[in-house]
């Protein structure tokens, strides 16, 4: 068989490239391939239709020649979409009427296959009739798929254009049954194949993301059931069949996987600086069709379920009146629709700058994918945030993060639309950005990603599980800047901690996280831990057991989305003993909890009037900040009594107040007056403004004397508003904090902020017989990190024993 390099005959006549010899066409391929000043779309457009001249061609002289009429040749697939690559092969279909001798039309095919052969082209060809055709395609789908690109190169359109009419016909009319088989097909080859956008070496063709996607979604539109999203689509596929057409250049062979070795050339070819220019192409078009797929595929479903319950509720629609779709509040300007996040009718973007991330945290923490028209309203209309952020955009932000697994469906739909780097502009440097390192699964922006997804499990192991979550994300974020990742991104871990509003010292504690995130595995599985000068080191890096705690599960998660090779249980043994050894070196210098601040004269005076009129006296003030427009402070006194925190706690669950901090303390006041407990509250309505203060007073007066029964009505609620599943977060961990205090015992508490932790956990105390001297409570993102200092009858610290017994009891509660 003759290679088409090597067939470079230009002679006249049958060897000409619109005659029916394969010299001409040969050399007149050749040096269109060649050509430097013509590639992509114009170059496989050119290619097409040189070979369409070549086999119109051949197919009339064969055709007369054997005496066949009523017969078309048609393009199919790639060729049929005018999409030749240089080692693409030739999808044909010789259509006829069934009217002509089986010898002749064996003879036209022959007439057809062996130039091509000879030429040293691949093939794929069949011989149909139209109603062969049409039943090959009803049952097999990657037939009826190349049918619907169907082309005519020779012969009979009329013949063709009455298969087309009833293939589409068919498509159209199967779409119920043929796109989940669709579906199916484009979930088992991405199973087999992997996602391109992650892969060193990826199959530009066959893995997810790829041009068989890009295919499918055609498909999808052409079924008039749903439509991908548009924007950017055309361009990312045109960049994937550019990748392609360079490769089989390079390489010479019909081949679809960018293996390493070719890479630099294929970049070369583009015009791409290097290798990871080139790859960083690639994953970007591929990050637009799966995104365009993970939409298309959504709506296709939506589709077919209200389909399928057509029937059933077509004679109550008919009965009642169609009934307005469910919206189910998520957050303050976001709703649940139709199983998706999307903004309330009221949301204001223009005017909200919290929104985007508002959103976004609420759908990740519901475990809903966001509506595509929402994203887009919030790319368009969107406010930019202020710097330094307020603290709800910082809030919301560590919610998005902490959600779990969802968290990635919806930063990926956030960043598709450009509102990521638009709130974090360093994020353009890492995002789609490959690492070279095979342990690596993941390209930079979804590592950071996977690494937040991993430390959200391990929040209940650290007091600051926001600096965990935002240290994971920023560990890696120096990969975009040259030398020391970990030294550059030190750098913009402090910066964008200022950006986002934390504090000075919160922003120091970041860039050291950064800074030094592979320091414990480095030197735990690559020094000695018995050498004093190892952990002294390591304890000089990181400075305080506050830091270490955080730096050890940051460690921990940033193996964990590194992929398999990176963690197992010896690395997580080494790291754990080297943790222990730097811990106890600098537990001589950990800093104890802050002492409650001096009280107020504000406070001073509501606990004395409310000593001397026996009754809770609080004061409700609204902040008026530009981070909290709907937060306020809430201080209550009252008198001494059982019962108070878990009363006040549930009270403000049930006003829907989501309390971002509290403090509670006792004071005795002067004169002989008593003991006043004292909560310093701060909260934010869940939805809408904030309630009256008088209403508040009476609740909590009718909470205290048993006429407002707390439990029943939160129960109420929440059956009422069942908390979605979509989300599972790590269980509550209640510990004893030994050594911190002489005059109480510590219990911390680590849960997942919901409706009522509060109230849950001062009920548990209560039922246990102790009483809370003092309590700090923070909601950091979707977390809450709760201190209580609590005493026995006596007022004195419990035993050991009983203050165990006591974390045990808090535990359950909260399970």
């Amino acid at each position: 068989m003759t290679s088409l390099e090597d067939t470079t005959d230009g002679t006249a006549g049958p060897g000409r490239p619109d005659g029916p010899g394969p010299g001409g066409y040969a050399a007149a391929r050749l040096r269109l391939l060649q050509e430097e000043t013509r590639s992509g779309p114009a170059r496989r457009s050119a290619l097409s239709t040189l070979s369409d001249r070549w086999l119109n061609a051949l197919f009339t002289t064969a055709a007369r020649d054997a005496g066949v009429r009523g017969a078309a040749l048609v393009a199919v697939g790639g060729y049929g979409r005018g999409e030749l690559s240089p080692r693409s092969d030739l999808d044909l279909l010789l259509l006829h009427d069934g009217k002509a001798r089986p010898a002749a039309l064996s003879a036209l095919a022959d007439r057809l296959w062996y130039p091509v052969w000879d030429l040293g082209l691949s093939l794929d060809h069949s011989v149909r009739t139209p109603a062969e055709a049409r039943k090959t395609a009803a049952e097999d789908l990657k037939a009826h798929l190349g049918l619907l690109d169907a082309r005519l190169v020779a012969g009979d359109a009329g013949l063709l254009a009455g298969v087309r009419t009833s293939v589409l016909a068919d498509w159209r009319n199967q779409a119920l049954r043929r796109l989940p088989e669709l579906h199916a097909l484009c979930l088992e080859r991405a199973e087999r194949a992997g996602e391109l956008r992650f892969l060193l070496e990826p199959d530009l063709k066959e893995a997810r993301g790829g041009l068989r996607d890009a295919t499918a979604l055609r498909a999808v539109a052409a079924s008039w059931l749903a439509d991908a999203p548009r924007e950017g689509l055309a361009d990312a596929r045109r960049r994937l069949l550019d990748a392609r057409d360079a490769l089989h250049l390079v390489t010479g062979r019909a081949t679809d996987r960018l293996a390493l070795q070719e890479q630099p050339q294929v970049a070369a070819r583009l015009g791409l600086l290097d290798a990871d220019a080139l790859l960083r192409e690639v994953y970007e078009a591929a990050r637009v069709i799966s995104y365009a797929g993970d939409v298309t595929w959504r709506e296709v479903g939506r589709v077919l379920r209200a389909r399928a319950a057509r029937p059933r509720l077509r004679g109550l629609l008919a009965a009642r009146g169609a009934p307005a779709a469910p919206r189910a509040p998520l957050a303050e300007g976001v709703v649940e629709s139709d199983g998706e996040a999307v903004l309330a009718l009221a949301a204001r973007p223009d005017r909200d700058p919290v929104l985007p991330l508002r959103f976004a945290a609420a759908a990740a923490q519901a475990g809903l994918p966001v509506s595509l028209h929402a994203v887009r309203r919030l790319a368009a209309q969107g406010r930019p945030l202020p710097v330094p952020w307020p603290a709800e955009a910082r809030e919301q932000l560590l919610t998005l993060l902490g959600a779990g697994e969802p968290t990635v469906a919806v930063w990926e739909a956030l960043e598709a639309e450009g509102l990521i780097t638009r709130l974090l502009p360093d994020w353009e440097r890492v995002r789609c950005r490959p690492q070279r390192n095979p342990v690596h699964t993941w390209t930079v922006d979804r590592h950071l990603i996977e690494t937040a997804v991993r430390a959200s499990a391990l929040t209940r192991r650290v007091g600051r599980p926001d600096l965990l979550l935002m240290a994971a994300l920023l560990h890696d974020i120096g990969k975009g800047w040259p030398g020391d990742h970990s030294v550059a991104g030190e750098t913009i871990a402090r910066d964008t901690a200022a950006r986002l509003g934390f504090g000075h010292e919160d922003a120091a504690v970041l860039a050291t996280l950064v800074r030094h995130h592979l320091l414990l595995v480095d030197t735990a599985t690559r020094r000695d831990l018995d050498d004093p000068a190892t952990v002294k080191a390591v304890a000089e890096a990181v400075g305080s057991t506050a830091t270490l705690e955080v730096l050890h599960a940051l460690t921990e998660a940033d193996a964990l989305a590194t992929g398999p090779a990176a963690w197992s249980t010896w690395r997580g043994s080494l790291v754990a003993d080297l943790v222990s050894r730097v811990a106890a070196l600098l537990s001589g210098a950990a800093p104890a909890p802050a002492e409650p601040e001096i009280p107020s004269t504000a406070q001073e005076r509501l606990a004395v009037e409310a000593l001397r009129t026996g009754e809770p006296v609080l004061a409700l003030h609204a902040r008026r900040e530009e981070d909290d427009a709907v937060g306020a402070e809430l201080v209550v006194a009252v008198p001494d009594q059982p019962g108070v925190l878990p009363a006040a706690a549930g009270v403000l669950a049930l006003h829907r107040l989501t309390v971002r901090a509290a403090e509670l303390r006792f004071l005795e006041l002067p004169d002989r007056l008593g003991e006043a407990l004292v909560l310093r509250w701060r909260v934010a309505a869940e939805y809408g403004s904030l309630p009256q203060a008088a209403q508040l007073r009476t609740d909590l007066l009718r909470a205290l004397d048993g006429s407002l029964d707390v439990p029943a009505k939160l129960a109420d609620r929440e059956a009422a508003y069942p908390r979605r599943r979509g989300v599972v977060p790590p269980p509550p961990r209640v510990a004893v904090v030994p050594d911190v205090s002489s005059l109480a015992t510590v219990l911390e508490v680590r849960a997942p902020d919901a409706v009522g932790l509060l109230h849950r956990i001062g009920r548990a105390l209560e039922a246990c017989g102790v009483r809370v001297r003092s309590a700090h409570v923070s909601t950091l993102g979707a977390n809450a990190v709760d201190t209580l200092y609590v005493v026995d009858t006596d007022g004195k610290p419990l035993p050991a024993p009983d203050a165990a017994a006591l974390a045990a009891a808090v535990a359950a509660a909260l399970s």
